[in-house]
């Protein structure tokens, strides 16, 4: 290698907060490693925040540090741009600037890529610069890179899997201590799980921004994340869980995404929703903050992808292997960006979505009613006149008061359309106390 190509690479960093900080130290305690694998240093130069007097307990020493991320991107010494400030117009903004001074972008910015993706990554594509996300999906398990490389010779079929660590630490905690929804949140913001405004979390909506990129890495489908029905956790109570292991289930919040092939023509099924799955698949058991993603493709089988899924070490990990990637092609003189979405640009386009309406399958069902005569009838009645048939009934003791109690029912494999129509129906219903709690299941995992 001459000696003009083992220079070093200079990286400025945007948003000093947790990420930040451990890329900071990822770049530091592994220095020597990644030099090795590179043959050449990857350094920290510069990093730009707003604040710049709180102590992140990381040596600072040669490098500049101060709130000027204009400054940073027009930096000589400067050759790739972190951005994790978060959010969305102050960072498009950043993103942009960098784009169009040539230097590749480096982000873990999930909820700004699904919204923007389109346009930044055609900025990206005109300007020759690479924009990486890795730690975008999944925190420090490099689910992007295998969907783009590893499994690129596949007609992905299927993508399930557990997008959102919160969740899937308060449905454990729910499960395993019977507690209540709003116990287990508070404990888990107590513990910096969940954030002070926990909605994007707890109503499913950063699982449906990660399926936005994983439906387009896996079946060229162009979508943003307001196109994916989308439904959180807030209405699961303690008998739920109980009654789930009594069927045989776990519940889980999934992100589900499959590539319909019929006559030639792809339709594109994406989802969000707690789900119940069996008991003994490899979803099933996983627990905590931990996520897995199931990949199915036509010639390597099912494929599955499990780690810690945010956190300040493990998200730090995906940003520096992005850095690493796009330092080597830097040195090596590339011949040009790799398609970020794993498709080339032409390729990814709006592909016909299959309506949740269109889709069926088997439900659990919590009616909360009067304790009255004839309730149960009615709702076997609402749900025969509609098709929709009942595998199991069981109704558990009073709830609130002597006067209402909760009626579960495990329906047969029925139309989506006919049960909500049911349940509209049902609604009507003078003995129908609250909205009724409606849970999928999924038995393919």
């Amino acid at each position: 290698m001459a000696e003009e190509s083992r220079r070093s690479i200079g990286v400025g960093l945007i948003g000093f907060g947790t990420i930040g900080k451990g890329v900071v130290k990822v770049l530091a305690q592994n220095a020597g490693v990644i030099e090795q694998r590179l043959g050449f240093p990857l350094r920290m130069v510069a990093i730009a925040d707003l604040d710049t007097e709180t102590d992140r307990g990381v040596d600072l020493s040669g490098i500049r540090f101060d709130s000027d991320a204009e400054g940073l991107i027009a930096a000589p010494d400067v050759d790739i741009v972190i951005e994790l400030v978060g959010g969305y117009e102050v960072a498009k903004r950043f993103i942009l600037a960098a784009i169009g001074a040539g230097k590749p972008v480096v982000t873990a910015n999930k909820a700004l890529l699904a919204l923007h993706g389109k346009e930044i990554f055609a900025a990206a594509e005109n300007a020759g610069v690479d924009v990486a996300f890795e730690a975008a999906v999944g925190g420090g398990i490099p689910i992007l890179r295998s969907l783009r490389e590893g499994l690129s010779a596949n007609h992905i079929d299927r993508v399930m899997g557990i997008l959102n660590g919160t969740t899937n630490y308060m449905l454990t905690e729910m499960e395993q201590t019977e507690e209540a929804f709003e116990v287990v949140l508070k404990r888990a913001q107590e513990l910096g799980y969940a954030e002070a405004d926990p909605t994007f979390d707890v109503d499913g909506i950063d699982a449906a921004h990660k399926l936005a990129l994983l439906t387009a890495m896996a079946f060229g489908a162009e979508l943003t994340y307001k196109e994916i029905p989308t439904e959180g956790i807030r209405q699961l109570t303690p008998i739920d869980f109980e009654l789930a292991r009594e069927f045989g289930y776990r519940i889980k919040l999934l992100g589900i995404a499959k590539c319909h092939r019929d006559g030639g023509e792809e339709r594109i099924e994406a989802r969000v929703h707690p789900t119940m799955i069996p008991l003994g698949s490899m979803l099933a058991n996983v627990d905590a903050a931990m996520n897995a993603i199931e990949v199915r493709g036509d010639a390597v089988g099912p494929t599955l992808y499990y780690g810690a899924g945010a956190g300040e070490m493990p998200t730090a990990s995906a940003v520096v292997a992005d850095l690493i990637e796009i330092a080597r092609e830097l040195q090596r003189g590339g011949a040009g960006p790799v398609a970020p979405l794993s498709y080339l640009p032409h390729h990814l386009v709006p592909k016909p979505s299959v309506a949740l309406d269109e889709q069926s399958g088997r439900f659990y069902l919590r009616f909360t009613v009067a304790d009255e005569l004839g309730v149960l009838a009615e709702i076997a009645g609402a749900l025969g006149e509609n098709g929709v048939g009942i595998e199991s009934v069981v109704q558990k003791g009073s709830l609130e008061s002597e006067t209402v109690v909760p009626i579960i029912v495990l329906t047969h494999r029925a139309n989506e359309a006919a049960l909500r129509d049911a349940l509209a129906q049902m609604d009507e219903l003078q003995q129908v106390k609250a909205p009724t709690l409606v849970v999928r299941i999924e038995e393919e995992v």
